[in-house]
C-alpha cells in the first residue's frame, strides 16, 4: 500500500516563530533567577509592534522590553528594510500574577491534601487536558522522517543566511516535505517545498538555484530523490514582504511544527512560554520520553502514548499505549510496564526531566521533539532496558 504524507516546519524569522521564541526567552530569564517561577507568557507581534502578555508570578525582576529587542535582534529583524526593527518596534506588556484559584491546585495535589506524604504527590496538574507522545524507527532520531527533513531543512535555511552564504535571504521562511510510504516505510521524497524572504532585487531564478544547492541538497538524501521528485521554490514568485509586517504572530500558533508534523495525535496545548508545572509541556515532553524508549526497546516500531491529567490531581487519570500493530507485546502489557518504570506525575516529571533550568528559548524553533542536538532528558532512551 503507497501513501503520501506531508510535514511542515518554519525558521525563526517567521512571526509565530517570533512569539514562541520571545515567550521561551522571558521563562528563560526568569528561570536563570528563580527556578520555581509560575509563568504562562503570551506574546503577540504586527507590524511595528509586540505585546507580551500573561500571568507570571516570581521573585525576580527581569527586563521584559530588553529581551524582546535582544530576541528580534537575534533572529535577524535588526532594520527597518526587513519589515521590522528591534531597535524601534514597539513593545507593550500587559503582565499579572497567576490565579490564586489555580495556584492553590499547583501547590498542593489533592493527593497531598487527602494524606498522601509523597513528595511527587505535592504538586497538582496544572491544568485539566491531554498530552501525547510519539516514536517511531523512521529515522536515527525516532521521529518521524518529513518533519525531521522539514526542521532541518528550515535550520538550514536560517544557516546560510546567518552566516551570510546566501546574503539576500530575509529571518522569515517555511519548508515543506512529502514523503512517499510503501507498506509504512519511507522510500522516497516526493515533493519539497521551500518559500523564503529575501531582498527584492533578487531573481526568482537564482533564489531557486541557490536554495537546491546550499539547502535542500545537503539536508535531504540523494537516494531518497528522484527525476519525479518535485521542487517548489517560492512558488508565489516573490516574498519580499515577510515577518510580523506580512502576518500577525502569536505563542503557540505552530503546535504540529513544534512536535511530530501531524503524523501523531495532539492534545492542542502549546509548550512556549510555560512553565513545567503546566502539564501541557511537561508531560507532552514525558510522554515522548516514553513512546521513544518503547521504541529504543524494541516493543513497538512505532509507538504513541496519551497522558491525561486532572487540574490539581498529581497522577494521571488515564494513560493509553498505541503500538498501531507493531508491538511484539500487547498495548496492555506495554501500558503495565509504563506504569511500573515511569513515574507520571508533576513533580517527579521536573526533577526525572531536569525542567527547572533555562533550557526553553533554544527548543521554541525546530522542534521540541527529536532534539538530540541539544541534549534534552526526553530524548534519552535509558529506560529501555528496564523496559525490556
Amino acid at each position: 500500500m503507497r501513501k503520501l504524507f506531508t510535514s511542515e516546519s518554519v525558521t525563526e524569522g517567521h512571526p509565530d516563530k517570533m512569539c514562541d521564541l520571545i515567550s521561551d526567552a522571558v521563562l528563560d530569564a526568569i528561570f536563570a533567577h528563580d527556578p520555581n517561577a509560575r509563568v504562562a507568557c503570551e506574546t503577540f507581534a504586527t507590524t511595528g509592534t509586540v505585546v507580551v502578555m500573561g500571568e507570571i508570578s516570581t521573585n525576580c525582576y527581569v527586563d521584559v522590553q530588553k529581551i524582546v529587542r535582544e530576541t528580534v535582534q537575534e533572529i535577524g529583524y535588526d532594520r527597518a528594510k526587513y519589515g521590522f526593527d528591534s531597535n524601534t518596534c514597539g513593545v507593550l506588556t500587559a503582565i499579572h500574577e497567576q490565579s490564586a484559584d489555580i495556584a492553590m491546585g499547583v501547590d498542593r495535589a489533592i493527593e497531598a491534601k487527602n494524606g498522601d506524604a509523597a513528595d511527587f504527590s505535592s504538586i497538582g496538574a496544572g491544568d485539566q487536558g491531554m498530552m501525547f507522545g510519539y516514536a517511531c524507527d523512521e529515522t536515527p532520531e525516532l521521529m518521524p522522517l518529513p518533519i525531521m527533513l522539514a526542521h532541518k531543512m528550515a535550520k538550514k535555511l536560517a544557516e546560510v543566511r546567518k552566516t551570510n552564504v546566501l546574503d539576500y535571504l530575509r529571518p522569515d521562511g517555511k519548508t515543506q516535505v512529502t514523503v512517499e510510504y510503501e507498506n509504512d516505510v519511507p522510500v522516497r521524497v516526493d515533493t519539497i517545498v521551500v518559500s523564503t524572504q529575501h531582498a527584492p532585487e533578487v531573481s526568482l531564478e537564482q533564489i531557486r538555484r541557490d536554495i537546491i544547492q546550499t539547502v535542500i541538497a545537503p539536508v535531504v538524501p540523494k537516494e531518497l530523490m528522484d527525476e519525479n521528485t518535485k521542487i517548489y521554490v517560492n512558488p508565489t514568485g516573490r516574498f519580499v514582504i515577510g515577518g510580523p509586517q506580512g502576518d500577525t504572530g502569536l505563542t503557540g500558533r505552530k503546535i504540529i511544527v513544534d512536535t511530530y508534523g501531524g503524523y501523531a495525535r495532539h492534545g492542542g496545548g502549546a509548550f512556549s512560554g510555560k512553565d513545567p508545572t503546566k502539564v501541557d509541556r511537561s508531560a507532552a515532553y514525558y510522554a515522548r520520553y516514553i513512546a521513544k524508549n518503547i521504541v529504543a526497546a524494541s516493543l513497538a516500531k512505532k509507538c504513541e502514548v496519551q497522558l491525561a491529567y486532572a487540574i490539581g490531581v498529581a497522577n494521571p487519570v488515564s494513560v493509553m499505549i498505541d503500538t498501531f500493530g507493531t508491538g511484539i507485546l500487547s498495548d496492555e502489557e506495554i501500558a503495565e510496564r509504563v506504569k511500573k518504570v515511569f513515574d507520571m506525575r508533576p513533580a517527579a516529571i521536573i526533577q526525572q526531566l531536569d525542567l527547572r533550568k533555562p533550557i526553553y528559548k533554544q527548543l521554541a524553533a525546530y522542534g521540541h521533539m527529536g532534539r538530540e542536538d541539544l541534549n534534552v532528558a526526553w530524548e534519552k532512551t535509558d529506560k529501555a532496558e528496564l523496559l525490556k
